[in-house]
Formats: structure tokens, sequence, C-alpha cells
């Protein structure tokens, strides 16, 4: 997640500011967050090999005509090409850990950061805080071209306005010839009136694209950058559609709730216009990769019955039995996963374990894990901390606790986190990432 700032009223001077372009070929750049592991330990159940096939989605050879040069400089701030790397090789995933990656990414992508061994997390961790802290001293000039533009969802008031700034972008009058996408539900809708935009720049024929989750899902690559109108909504949301590669993204205040949208809408001709001659200041925000894992019956029989199996024994073994769980889904989250007891009348009994330590079990409606973009949403309504975004950390913060079985925690963002429901517990639980998915 980056944001741009160029507005008045923030200083951006430094001893060692500096200038950094994205590259001499204008408009061409890679966009891309890639892991080389080389690690020999044995892989445990969460990191389960999976192959999916996903033939519309772009390869790294075709990813050249886009300007996000920040994943660029995290691929190459540490890590080189392996080799042997093939094209077929394997991918592993992780239950909750920090990282970019889709459980139906190609086998023709380099491996991601959740194939990475401790010492490998926590060498990627710290290289993209130094990174971080490096990118706030400067600005970077992006050679940004295509723009993707999301509004407020079911908020039809907000259609004249991506209308408006859909023309700004369009018009003859902007040196940079900009391709901007929007929703496909645009195309029919009388507010927005595609026919006399058209009519009113020319110039907006064959520029004016649209899009839907499925081809930001498939083609990630294309956009160099998100323009959101809204609130902190309007931002997950963009981040639940990129849910590989995440361009940066520049929010306009327009919602009820504005952590995450610092600008107000009716500066965006000045905003974007300083970004274009000034360069863009970037903040480097993390998400979490989380994985559904489901228990499965033991190879070679019908399965042991429920009350013989234990998940303490099974998720806090150095090396974990393969046949005890399976991957199902993996999600990256912005703001927080929220374990809880749903519908269901009595408590969570929710076991947690780090690494392959067991931490404890949590007697509670619920239990929260948050980035620390999230601490200001659910977890400080359940009595987390507030933490500024550059922390490397996880906050874990259980809702409505019993007694003193729990208090909230925070754990570093390189390690992998567990949480599951005993066999032995009277009801199952419910899961949401950033409120979806339930």
């Amino acid at each position: 997640m980056a944001t741009g700032d160029n507005g008045p009223g923030r200083d951006e001077t430094s001893g060692d500011q500096g200038e950094l372009h994205a590259g001499e070929n204008q408009y061409e750049n890679e966009k891309e967050v890639v892991f080389y592991p080389e690690c020999s330990e044995a892989e445990q159940c969460s990191r389960t090999s999976i192959n999916k096939e996903d033939p519309k989605a772009l390869t790294k050879a075709s990813s050249g005509a886009t300007a996000c040069f920040v994943h660029s400089l995290i691929a190459d701030a540490w890590m080189c090409q392996p080799d042997g790397l093939t094209d077929k090789g394997n991918r592993t995933i992780c239950a909750v850990g920090r990282g970019k990656g889709r459980l139906d990414q190609p086998d023709n992508y380099p491996p991601l950061s959740r194939e990475l061994c401790k010492k490998e997390l926590t060498e990627m961790g710290w290289n993209v805080h130094v990174l971080s802290k490096k990118l706030s001293s400067m600005r970077l000039k992006l050679a940004a071209r295509h723009i993707f533009i999301v509004i407020k969802v079911r908020d039809k008031s907000l259609v004249k306005l991506a209308r408006e700034l859909t023309r700004w972008l369009i018009s003859a009058d902007r040196d940079v010839p900009y391709i901007v996408y929007v929703e496909d539900l645009f195309r029919n809708e009388p507010d927005f009136a595609i026919e006399q935009l058209q009519q009113e720049e020319p110039s907006a024929i064959g520029r004016l694209k649209f899009w839907n989750a499925n081809e930001v899902r498939d083609r990630p690559h294309v956009f160099d950058f998100v323009l959101t109108l809204g609130g902190d909504g309007t931002v997950l949301h963009a981040n639940w559609l990129f849910q590989y590669i995440v361009p940066p993204v520049l929010s306009f205040s327009l919602g009820s709730l504005g952590f995450l949208t610092r600008f107000g809408f009716e500066r965006y001709a000045e905003i974007i216009s300083l970004l274009e001659k000034e360069g863009v200041a970037v903040s480097l925000w993390s998400r979490f990769e989380c994985t559904i894992m489901r228990t499965k019956a033991y190879a070679g029989g019908s399965g042991s019955p429920v009350q013989e199996r234990y998940l303490v024994e099974e998720l806090s073994r150095d090396h974990l039995n393969r046949e005890t769980h399976d991957p199902e889904k993996v999600y990256e989250i912005l703001n927080d996963v929220v374990v809880d007891r749903g519908p269901n009348p009595t408590m969570s009994q929710i076991d947690l374990f780090g690494d392959d330590d067991y931490l404890t079990t949590v007697l509670a409606d619920g239990v929260c894990v948050a980035t620390p973009t999230g601490s200001t949403a659910y977890s400080l309504a359940a009595g987390g901390s507030l933490c500024h975004p550059e922390n490397p950390i996880m906050l874990v913060t259980a809702i409505c606790p019993h007694t003193l079985s729990f208090r909230p925690i925070v754990l570093p963002d390189t390690i992998l986190l567990r949480m599951g429901v005993p066999y032995s517990a009277r009801s199952g639980a419910w899961v949401s990432f950033d409120g979806r998915e339930r």
C-alpha cells in the first residue's frame, strides 16, 4: 500500500532527501513482490504445496508495461534469482503471516513469501522496514499512465464525482495521456453518461475503459495507480480487489471514517498535478497472508475418532504431519482477521500457536488479529492498543474474554500464528477477513 502526499502543510524537506526516477523508458517498470527461498527445512502442514492453474494471469515477462517501481525495489533490495528455478516450481503457503500472494497464482510466478523459513522471513521483514525508512525520505517520480478508480460501494452520489475526475484525467489538457479504468457498472449509469462524456472529450474514446473483479484478479500488473473516492471502507475494498499486487493508492475522503483517507476531493486537480511534477512520497503498509486450513481424516482409513485427536499435538510438533490438515483458501488482509463464535450461544474456545509453540487457549467471544493499520478498527474497540503503521508487529486481542484467560498481546509480524478450534470444543467458530468472507 502506498499513498502520495505533496499538498501544502506537510514538510518534505530532509537533509538526505533524494529524488528517485522510475526508469529511463517512460511507462515501463516492473511491478512485483517476489521472494526466493533457499531453505532446506521440513515443510509444515500449513506450507503444503498447491499448484492451481490460472492461464489468464500475467507472467513476470509480460509485466513490463507498468509504473509501480516500488515493487521492483522490494524485489531487488535483497533477493536474486536462484539457480535451477523452473516454471513448474511448487508453491507453499502459511497460516497467518506477512506476505504477498494468491492461492490461484500460476506456476510460472516465482515463489512467494509464505515459502520462507523463519530466518528468511525475519530478514525479509527487516529489509522491508529498512526500505520503508528510505522511501519516507525521498520522492518517487512514477510514470503512471493506467489509473484505476474505485468509489464507495452502493453510493450513487459519488458517480458524478467519479465522472468529474475521469473527465479531468482524460482531458486533452493533461501532459500525460492517461488511460482511466472505472467500474463496469458505470456503462449503464445515467449519472456517468458515458456517451455524453465521449462527446465532451473526444480523446476519451479508447482511453476510457472498464474493470470488473475478475479482470483485477487476473491482470493486476496493468494498473499503475489507484484513486479511491470514499472512506476507509473504500480503501479496504480496493485492497481486497488486489489480492496479489497492490498498486500505489491515493485516497480522497468522501466517507464517514477517514483514518486512511487524508485528502479532500475538492483538491484533486492540485494534488494529482503536484504528483506529476514533484513526485510522490510512499508509505509501505504491511498486509497479513491468511490461510484457511481444514482438518481431514488420517490417510489409510476412515480416520480416528474425534475424541482421540488433539489439536495441540497436531499443531505444535516440530515437523507437522500433512495428513492432519489441508489448505483451502488464502486471503490478503489490510486490517484484521477475526475468529468469533458467530451465532453460537456459547463462547469460543480457540487455541493459539506461535510458530511451533503452543501459546494459550482463549475463552472469549472471539479473537482479533490486526495489522498496525487495523489497530484503529475492531482491535481498538476490543481493547487493543493503537499502533503506528510502520511498526513490524501483529496485535492479538480477545473479544470479551472470560475473566483473566487472555489479555491483548503484541507479536512480531514474522511469526507464523495459528488459531484453531480444539476437537473437544462445544461449538465451532466463524472467521472473517477484513469483514468479508464470513
